[in-house]
């Protein structure tokens, strides 16, 4: 099985059981080794009361890139800790997409970038350090 192969079902092996991306209809639009792409658009439930849209909202996206990268490999891994810094606010209606790059991997620990753009721009840089804890995704010699 190819990497981009291995990347693939581990992302649809997580995402079948990811309801809280599903449920914020977050799409998963790319997955490699060590990478994701996921968007999701702003809705009036994710403004705050200043009219621009909840932070937590932008943090979990960013998180839900994250953990596809990290468990890209068929290896069950979760966050060991994570931060963001807000560059600007989104707004109701804005399209985010939060991209998941990996800076490297030691052990059982990784370390990955998230960059969270509206358009061009970025409003939103997340780091994000993982943890293996044994297991996997899914049975690599079951084809499916």
């Amino acid at each position: 099985m190819t990497p981009q192969e291995t990347a693939r079902r581990s992302a649809e092996a997580m995402w079948a059981g990811d309801q809280a991306s599903r449920g914020l209809q977050m799409s998963l639009d790319e997955v490699g080794p060590g990478s994701a792409t996921l968007s999701m658009t702003l809705r009036p439930d994710m403004v705050n009361g200043h009219a621009i849209g909840h932070g937590g909202y932008t943090f979990m996206l960013a998180d839900s890139a994250f953990a596809f990268a990290c468990n890209s490999y068929n290896r069950a891994t979760v966050a060991a800790g994570a931060d963001i810094r807000f560059r600007r606010p989104t707004r109701l209606g804005d399209r985010l997409v939060a991209t998941a790059t990996e800076r490297g991997r030691s052990g059982r620990d990784g370390v990955y970038d998230v960059l969270v753009t509206v358009g061009e721009e970025v409003v939103a840089v997340f780091v994000g350090r993982s943890k293996e804890i044994g297991g996997v995704l899914f049975d690599p010699d079951h084809q499916g």
